[in-house]
Order: C-alpha cells, then sequence, then structure tokens
C-alpha cells in the first residue's frame, strides 16, 4: 500500500511559479513510476508529467519546457516545478503512483489532489 500527500499548491500570477510535492509512504517507492494529472473546471482529469524509476520523463504538449518532473527516492518524494504558469494551469493537481508507465488514468495509487490557482 502507497499512501500519497501532494502539498504546495496555491494562487499565483500568470507567469508565476510553484513547486508541487507529492510524499510517499512506504518502502518501495522507488519501483513506482510516479505521475501528475491534474482535472481544470469543468473538465476531465488529464495527464500532465510522470517520471519512471529511472528517472525518463514525459510531458504533455501543454507543459512541454514549463514544467519540470523529478523525483528525491531518498526523501520518497517527486516533485513538479512550474513555471511561466498560465491562466489555463488552473486545476486540482493530484500525483499518482504506478508499476508501470503511463500517461493513462492507469495507476494504483492516487493522492487527494492540491489546488492551483493563476489569477491574471
Amino acid at each position: 500500500q502507497v499512501q500519497l500527500v501532494e502539498s504546495g499548491g496555491g494562487l499565483v500570477q500568470a507567469g508565476g511559479s510553484l513547486r508541487l510535492s507529492c510524499a510517499a509512504s512506504g518502502r518501495t517507492f522507488s519501483s513506482y513510476a510516479m505521475g501528475w494529472f491534474r482535472q481544470r473546471p469543468g473538465k476531465e482529469r488529464e495527464f500532465v508529467a510522470v517520471i519512471s524509476r529511472y528517472g525518463g520523463t514525459v510531458y504533455a504538449d501543454s507543459v512541454k519546457g514549463r514544467f519540470t518532473i523529478s523525483r528525491d527516492n531518498a526523501k520518497n518524494t517527486v516533485y513538479l516545478q512550474m513555471n511561466s504558469l498560465q491562466l489555463e494551469d488552473t486545476a486540482v493537481y493530484y500525483c499518482a503512483a504506478g508499476l508501470k508507465l503511463t500517461t493513462t488514468g492507469s495507476y494504483e495509487y492516487w493522492g487527494q489532489g492540491t489546488q492551483v490557482a493563476v489569477s491574471s
């Protein structure tokens, strides 16, 4: 069993930056691919970024070049550095853990989410 707790969300002006963190419980964190997803108001949940157990990364086109996903296996934590934030990035951001790297929602474990609001 893996429990995920996101933090770092908040209100930021367009063009600003935020760093989200996702702390995982359990001793097998390094075995999991870790993903970030988001759900914008009135929209379905969508893929943002994923990092494999070996550090390989995949990004959604909408965030490529602006967001960076990273992980610290010693701290059981995955991060999402978000720069040049846009109004369209306003969403609840979710962390997910799975044994298979995928850009779909097929992850075994999910966090509760953290709200990011971007203002003009």
